[in-house]
């Protein structure tokens, strides 16, 4: 599979709770791919974590520092990477994120809310209606998702290892002649 990516860069995107991480670092193995999550590479950047980026700087100085990392991994090839779930937010993040296969982890809302339950490191969710603000965040991204190359919508019952196999399955099927070639 690694020779068909031919080092082209695997991006992960969806919102918060899908999975990314876990599934990024499966794929990251089966590939033989270095694996990044653009949040934790900003959380050791910045020396705090996204609630207290967002409590100190706000939401557009985290989003800026998502884009500069953003910028800087996708110099690399060879990697799978896990982006925050609001990357897809800033149309120059598109010019990098196309450098590689972008893979939409889509799930229902119900799901990520169960996953979610007890996480309290997720700023956006800081709310007195999490579902609401979940559904609300979801509908306005899903135009976004949606320009991915292609699109896995993970199941409740389903393991993060068989999410993986489902996207190793899928990738050849979206393979671009252009993607044979890494973007230098």
């Amino acid at each position: 599979m690694s020779s068909l990516l031919k080092g082209v860069n695997l991006y992960l995107i969806g919102m918060m709770g899908v999975g990314k991480t876990t599934v990024g670092r499966l794929l990251a193995q089966q590939l033989g791919y270095g694996f990044v999550d653009t949040d934790n590479v900003i959380v050791q950047a910045a020396g705090k974590s996204i609630n207290e980026l967002f409590a100190d700087k706000g939401e557009a100085a985290f989003r800026q520092l998502e884009s500069d990392v953003l910028a800087q991994v996708c110099a690399f090839t060879k990697l799978t990477i896990a982006t925050g779930g609001g990357i897809v937010l800033k149309r120059e993040n598109w010019g990098y994120l196309h450098h590689g296969l972008i893979v939409w982890l889509d799930a229902p809302v119900e799901l990520i809310l169960a996953r979610l339950a007890e996480d309290t490191t997720r700023p956006l969710l800081q709310d007195t209606d999490p579902q609401d603000k979940l559904r609300s965040l979801l509908e306005q991204r899903k135009p976004l998702y949606s320009q991915a190359d292609l699109r896995i919508t993970v199941q409740a019952e389903e393991t993060p290892e068989q999410t993986a196999a489902r996207i190793m399955e899928a990738i050849p099927t979206v393979l671009k002649p252009e993607v044979s070639q890494v973007h230098n």
